[in-house]
């Protein structure tokens, strides 16, 4: 008999593989082999599925211990693991605009992001404030990788070939930056040297703006 774990479960394995257009009550039965109506005893639609699917990925983010850690270091560790999360799960950030996330990993979440921020000595206020920040950051961050990979689901659902049109679509972006020159410094340095990663450039800044809100309590909140 089908739990409502294995159902949310499945849910997630179908989502990371053809994003939430993919999704329905059933091809998720037949991804476990069960009839449509079983689902439909543990998930009453589509919706309800992907605010379960979310909230547990969520849960897989690994929540730093804040008794032993700095601030900062915490804050950057939950961090990259809501980034490597939202990763992994491309159509999170979809779900998220469509979806009011919730539920008890999400809250966890939560809850101990803004222990992080109150214990670097912000109110409840600016820890609020500091929370929605760095995640608005993170989000922002993922969202090259998370669309190429919808885009790449969405091909993959119309039987189209994904690495020929991404080379495709690649060799026509630069061929237009070509006549950039700025862009095309870029590339050509490139490809003798790889940038540095992004993610951690905007983590530490994000952070560092933040630490010299603490020292600067005179500072009015927007």
């Amino acid at each position: 008999m089908l739990t409502k774990e294995q159902i949310v479960r499945a849910a997630v394995e179908v989502l990371d593989a053809e994003g939430v257009n993919g999704l329905n009550i059933r091809r998720l039965g037949t991804h476990l082999g069960s009839a449509a109506s079983a689902m439909y005893y543990y998930v009453k639609s589509k919706d309800k599925l992907v605010v379960l699917a979310a909230d547990h990925v969520f849960g897989e983010i690994p929540l730093p211990d804040t008794a032993t850690a700095g601030w900062q270091d915490a804050a950057a560790s939950l961090a990259r693991g809501a980034y490597s999360m939202i990763v992994r799960h491309y159509w999170l950030i979809p779900a998220m605009s469509t979806h009011l996330i919730y539920g008890p990993n999400k809250a966890r979440f939560d809850e101990q992001s803004l222990t992080i921020y109150e214990s670097a000595g912000f109110t409840q206020a600016e820890a609020d404030q500091a929370a929605a920040t760095v995640l608005m950051f993170v989000i922002g961050a993922a969202q090259g990788q998370a669309a190429q990979a919808a885009w790449q689901a969405h091909l993959r659902r119309n039987g189209a070939d994904a690495d020929k049109e991404f080379h495709g679509i690649t060799a026509e972006m630069l061929a237009i930056a070509q006549a950039l020159p700025r862009l095309r410094a870029r590339i050509d340095s490139a490809a003798i040297t790889p940038p540095g990663d992004p993610f951690e450039f905007g983590l530490h800044t994000v952070l560092a703006g933040l630490e010299s809100r603490i020292h600067s309590p005179t500072s009015p909140a927007p």
